[in-house]
């Protein structure tokens, strides 16, 4: 028999010691039970394995309209999109995102890619010293895709501001939130504005209008998906790459096997990603009365999934807290999965993957200084990380 009520923590999701270090917080959580709820939040989080997974497979039990976000200006703000939209709304909007962004697609673009990274890689190594964060993983992902979407001029210049902000705002009303908002709203007003001339030609920008043009999408469509690439894309994939180098650093045993084993370097992804989730909390909402895990979700509950909680959870994955890149947990959460499953993992895969190839190539070790986070609401990133001294290979 079924205990209806839910296990209740007076955890704060968005606690400025929670969400630089996570994971004793999503241990206590997954302790409670599959689904917690947290009256300072006013969510049931999701917090085992196999209750994500089962969550991000069932769009029609959990919905992402208005429901992705924690507050209710972000909820209004993305009414509509690919990401607050389920089928067959979603279908439709996604298909323009992903027609660039599929495997073929994206094949042309891996020579590139792999030429980018590894010259940064070279040039930074050579220095004997740098700063990862800002030297590797935003200098890299910023050039790929202000090159991929066709961005020109100021726009370039804003790409980081405008992405980290518009993570920040999916988070609660704090101060993080209100101060991002401003900067948000620029990403925003530009995306309202920007016509299919203010990107380069041939780029995956232009072909997005061009697909409302032959009215693949719906009118007035094609910049709210280019505010996805850049809003939901760039900031993930640079705290990725940062997390890749600090991963390394600590680990130099591990880098060690992909450095003997080329065909690691997939599984090396994989296992960062699966150790150090970069979204820490995205939302959802429950349309009916769920049963999960032997308690009741509500009707209009609001759900936050909370993805580094099922990446460490040991009732699916043997050692968890360990940092080994020959598991390959292909089946790690933190590109999500279903319906909503990340559409641009196929380029930050390639990015990723470049620079691990790189720096096993050309790094035997890396001797680092402390690495500073600081608070963020949805993104888990690394802000500074000195790379102190570089053995070479």
């Amino acid at each position: 028999m079924t205990d209806p009520a839910a296990p209740i923590s007076d955890l704060d999701l968005f606690d400025d010691t929670v969400l630089v270090d996570p994971y004793p917080s999503y241990a206590a959580l997954r302790d409670l039970g599959g689904v917690v709820h947290l009256p300072a939040n006013g969510v049931y989080a999701l917090t085992r394995y196999d209750v994500i997974r089962t969550a991000l497979g069932d769009w029609e039990s959990f919905s992402s309209e208005e429901a992705i976000g924690f507050n209710p200006m972000v909820k209004a703000a993305l009414t509509g999109t690919s990401l607050a939209s389920d089928p067959p709304v979603h279908t439709q909007l996604r298909a323009a995102l992903t027609a660039n962004l599929s495997p073929r697609a994206l094949r042309g673009l891996k020579g590139s890619i792999d030429a980018k990274a590894d010259a940064l890689v070279e040039e930074l190594v050579n220095k004997g010293s740098f700063e990862a964060i800002d030297g590797l993983a935003r200098a890299l992902p910023l050039e790929v895709v202000a090159d991929l979407i066709g961005f020109t001029g100021p726009v370039r210049d804003n790409m980081l501001r405008w992405g980290q902000a518009a993570m920040q705002v999916i988070g609660p009303m704090n101060q993080r939130t209100a101060e991002s908002f401003p900067i948000a709203g620029e990403l925003y007003d530009w995306c309202s504005t920007v016509t299919a001339e203010d990107l380069a030609p041939g780029s995956v920008g232009r072909g997005i209008f061009e697909a409302e043009a032959r009215g693949d999408i719906p009118p007035n469509t094609a910049g709210h998906i280019i505010h996805q690439y850049l809003g939901a894309g760039v900031d993930t994939t640079i705290a990725s790459i940062g997390n890749v180098v600090a991963l390394f650093a600590a680990h130099p045993e591990q880098l060690a096997l992909v450095r003997e084993n080329p065909s690691l370097v997939p599984a090396a992804f994989n296992e960062v990603l699966r150790y150090w989730a970069p979204v820490h909390a995205w939302g959802r909402r429950a349309t009916r009365d769920v049963e999960v895990d032997g308690v009741l979700v509500p009707q209009g509950a609001q759900v936050a999934i909370l993805f580094g909680a099922g990446n460490r959870d040991p009732r699916h994955y043997e050692d968890p807290e360990a940092f080994l890149v020959e598991r390959n947990p292909i089946d790690q959460l933190s590109f999500g999965y279903g319906p909503h499953g990340c559409a641009g993992q196929g380029l930050a895969r390639l990015e990723a993957h470049a620079v691990i190839e790189a720096l096993a190539r050309r790094v035997g070790r890396l001797v680092v200084g402390p690495e500073v986070r600081v608070p963020s609401n949805i993104t888990r990133s690394i802000e500074e990380l000195p790379v102190l001294e570089v053995v070479p290979a």
